[in-house]
């Protein structure tokens, strides 16, 4: 992790390969593999280790989150694919913002902005509002409802 931190994505795989083998499953190994893999713009892989993920932590959220977002920027993948994969995540985790949030996004992505001020108002409700509007003001993908962000800011 203290690589990762620094930046350093060579390094963190080499310390990673230090642990021996009968961890290289674990969940919290597999969460660090997925984070270099990411770092790195590995995002076949990445997305493989969150699938893994989802099936041996069906119970956390994260994971789900982060196979959408690895999904979204695999070969083959998209945002369709990704939001597909949240929308299943949505209905195990109802009351988890992060999730809502990147619908929001992912919708926004897709042209269906009406969607994305419903994700988006979702995500607000769950708690932190001006927070998460503070982040939609910077957040690319989200871009074409800024104009009604800044009139709603207040």
């Amino acid at each position: 992790m203290g690589w990762l931190g620094l930046g350093d994505v060579a390094e963190a795989g080499a310390e990673l390969e230090k642990i021996a083998p009968q961890f290289h499953s674990h969940p919290h190994v597999l969460v660090i593999r997925y984070d270099i893999c990411a770092k790195a713009g590995k995002w076949d892989a990445a997305a493989e280790i969150a699938r893994t993920l989802t099936r041996l932590v069906p119970h956390r959220p994260d994971p789900w989150v982060s196979l959408a977002y690895a999904v979204r920027r695999k070969t083959g993948g998209g945002i369709p694919q990704a939001r597909e994969i949240l929308v299943q995540a949505r209905r195990a985790f109802p009351r988890e913002q992060v999730i809502a949030y990147n619908l929001a996004c992912y919708e926004c992505q897709l042209g269906d902005l009406s969607a994305a001020r419903s994700w988006l108002e979702k995500a607000c409700a769950l708690g932190g509002a001006n927070k998460v509007k503070l982040m939609a003001l910077e957040d690319p993908d989200l871009k074409p409802l800024w104009p009604d962000l800044r009139k709603a800011r207040p």
